[in-house]
């Protein structure tokens, strides 16, 4: 981590910190119906206020249209805060001007303020210079905490990186930490587990993974691309005909570097898309039109928990069949709960990431023994896929 700045080197007390979060929670009759987000950042801003600094919290919240409206406002979010850092959280309805400055004015050292949401303003968003400098105006020091919003180039989630003294905060740090450790620096065999359902969202993650891991472990829906481009027939299931091209190149590609692509052997199949449908094992030369593949089936299972056996680190991005649906979910249930079993040992590292892994893994009961599940969606993607994220890069020591 010598490449961030950290809280290890910023000097915060009596200052006025500046804290990006991403409060965007999800809600209900203005109630908070999951303080995760919040509880990953509670250390933060809980060692910020102890070491004597004015804790200044921003976050966008929903997607308003550049102005204020109740429905988007930040504070019932911030009232959950404080319940969950147990002090109080002062709240002031603007994220600039006046109204900002007079309530962090009457902050004492350790006080914890939620400004209003910041996309309540049109030129967050445009990262403009102006609603940047009226931003830092209200701050001596950056802190960003936000790293499921560190892809977007934004005035709080990246403009105040170039004009206040930037750190990460303990949550963006155990994220860098993390994927550093899972896809710059893994322990080897390596592995990446990528499911879902279409190949054409995740082409840059397949290229970018196929260079950095030593097995690409393919499940969900997409796999039954790479399988028709192996000639097997699909049926009904959900593919892309137009990708099988693509999904060639991506075979001879992992074979011309000595890569292993693990796909499946077998599939769990069903003539309708429904929780408990009359299912069947099927080889997968023997899938028929009228099916539909669902899931991996058992060898399949057999194959994947045999691979992760010899591993030292995977990398988990979606999952292997319809796990919203009993009992499609087998597979990625067994395959979590084997990866699980051998984290909790001692014997692999295990990094997940992404709404319906995180989804699929807590399904599983499998997500509270992985070594780290990121609760960010696009920008873990981004990150797999080798992209440069603006929030993360402003961080780097120069």
């Amino acid at each position: 981590m010598t490449a961030f700045r950290t809280l290890d080197q910023a000097d915060v007390k009596d200052k006025r910190v500046l804290v990006r979060l991403d409060l965007n929670v999800p809600t209900e009759n203005g109630k908070v119906t999951d303080v995760t987000r919040i509880e990953r950042a509670a250390p933060t801003i809980t060692e910020l206020a102890d070491k004597g600094a004015k804790v200044i919290l921003l976050s966008h919240f929903g997607r308003p249209k550049g102005g204020p409206d109740p429905k988007y406002s930040l504070a019932p979010v911030a009232q959950a805060v404080g319940e969950v850092i147990g002090r109080p959280v002062g709240f002031a309805a603007d994220c600039i001007g006046a109204v900002a400055e007079q309530a962090i004015a009457a902050m004492k050292p350790g006080d914890v303020l939620c400004l209003e949401n910041t996309r309540f303003h049109k030129e967050e968003e445009k990262n403009d210079p102006a609603f940047v400098k009226q931003l830092a105006q209200l701050g001596d020091v950056w802190v960003n905490d936000a790293f499921s919003a560190a892809h977007r180039a934004h005035a709080s989630t990246e403009g105040l990186g170039h004009v206040l003294p930037a750190y990460a905060g303990r949550s963006m740090q155990a994220e860098l930490e993390a994927l550093t450790k899972a896809l710059e620096q893994p322990k080897r065999p390596v592995a990446a587990v990528v499911g879902g359902a279409k190949v054409s969202g995740k082409l840059d993650l397949l290229g970018n993974l196929l260079d950095k891991v030593d097995v690409l472990i393919i499940g969900g829906g997409m796999a039954n691309t790479f399988l028709a481009a192996q000639g097997h027939p699909v049926g009904k299931s959900l593919c892309e005909p137009d990708l099988i091209p693509t999904a060639n190149d991506i075979l001879a590609k992992a074979q011309g570097s000595g890569k292993q692509i693990l796909l499946p052997v077998d599939a769990v199949v069903a003539e309708t898309f429904a929780a408990n449908a009359p299912s069947r094992v099927a080889g997968l030369d023997d899938v028929g039109p009228n099916e539909m593949i669902l899931d991996i089936g058992p060898r399949s299972v057999e194959h994947v928990v045999s691979e992760l056996e010899r591993l030292k680190t995977v990398l988990w991005n979606g999952p292997f069949g319809a796990f919203e649906l009993t009992p499609f979910d087998t597979g990625t249930v067994t395959v979590a709960e084997a990866a699980a079993e051998l984290t909790a040992a001692g014997k692999l590292v295990t990094v997940a990431g992404g709404g319906d892994t995180v989804a699929a893994l807590n399904h599983a009961g499998a997500a509270d023994r992985f070594t780290y599940i990121s609760t960010a969606g696009g920008a873990f993607l981004e990150w797999l896929e080798g992209k440069a994220l603006p929030g993360v890069d402003i961080l780097k020591t120069k």
